[in-house]
């Protein structure tokens, strides 16, 4: 059974899963919200048939606006020790910001102000294709906090170290043009063409073989941060089990031998 709910809204079309985060007025996220995303994010690690997801919000102001403060003020959403709440089998917060074993790609389609929590959901996506009017932000300090639930840990690595801090300690915006100069995201479209950019990635990645899509997800999360002798050492010779299944699968054989005869590969995900 397909998970999601009015909150949480999945669908599948073929091979690729859609999820759209849908909580007036701002998307923003509580405990049962994130763990409906874990289940979501669970069902399409597990669906041998889903290939691809992209992950978007309703409306066209604000793609997520990270926690919600008012589940935080009133204490269904714990603080101290948050994550403590969370399942740890459904990927932390959002249900993707700790799902260290999803190989498969994920597409952030980021259609509004994409803030705090919110942007460490776009921050642990695999591509991130934006509107023109997308910002992003984090707000966190001058509520006492920090975002630590991915921002910390990735936006340093993504960006120059200082306009990481500029962003972490002044809670400055980010245009999406500023962010596409930097890198930091993919592409930017106009509004009403988000989705179907996203769409058009989604479909190029799922006519690959998916042994090989996965595998270099898994492959850069096991060597990031390893001098580059120490990466192919790791990739040789230490415990990479779709990496290795890639090599000796079917569909390698049959991607060559395609070429060779000059067809269109089929392949079977084995």
């Amino acid at each position: 059974m397909i998970p999601g709910d009015e909150e949480v809204r999945v669908a599948v079309d073929g091979t690729v899963m859609v999820i759209t985060i849908d909580r007036p007025k701002a998307n923003a996220i509580d405990l049962p919200t994130s763990r409906k995303l874990g289940e979501a994010f669970v069902y399409f690690r597990d669906n041998p048939d889903l290939k691809v997801a992209i992950v978007t919000g309703a409306g066209e102001k604000i793609f997520c606006a990270g926690w919600d403060l008012k589940a935080l003020d009133s204490g269904d959403t714990p603080l101290e020790n948050w994550w403590e709440a969370e399942d740890p089998e459904l990927g932390g917060f959002a249900g993707i910001t700790e799902m260290w074993n999803l190989n498969k790609p994920v597409i952030a389609a980021l259609n509004g102000l994409t803030i705090g929590g919110g942007f460490e959901i776009a921050l642990a996506c695999d591509l991130i294709i934006a509107a023109e009017h997308v910002e992003f932000a984090l707000p966190e300090l001058p509520l006492g906090l920090i975002p630590d639930a991915g921002a910390v840990q990735r936006l340093p690595k993504r960006l120059p170290y200082n306009i990481a801090l500029e962003m972490l300690y002044l809670g400055r915006r980010m245009s999406a043009s500023e962010a596409m100069h930097y890198g930091l995201i993919n592409r930017v479209v106009a509004a009403d063409q988000v989705m179907n950019a996203a769409r058009e990635w989604a479909e190029k990645l799922s006519q690959v073989a998916p042994l090989a899509l996965q595998s270099i997800k898994e492959v850069l999360r096991a060597i990031e941060c390893e001098p580059t002798e120490q990466a192919f050492h790791k990739m040789r010779y230490e415990d990479l089990p779709t990496y290795r299944a890639m090599l000796s699968s079917e569909d390698a054989g049959e991607g060559v031998k395609a070429f060779v005869e000059k067809r269109d590969a089929r392949f079977k995900g084995s």
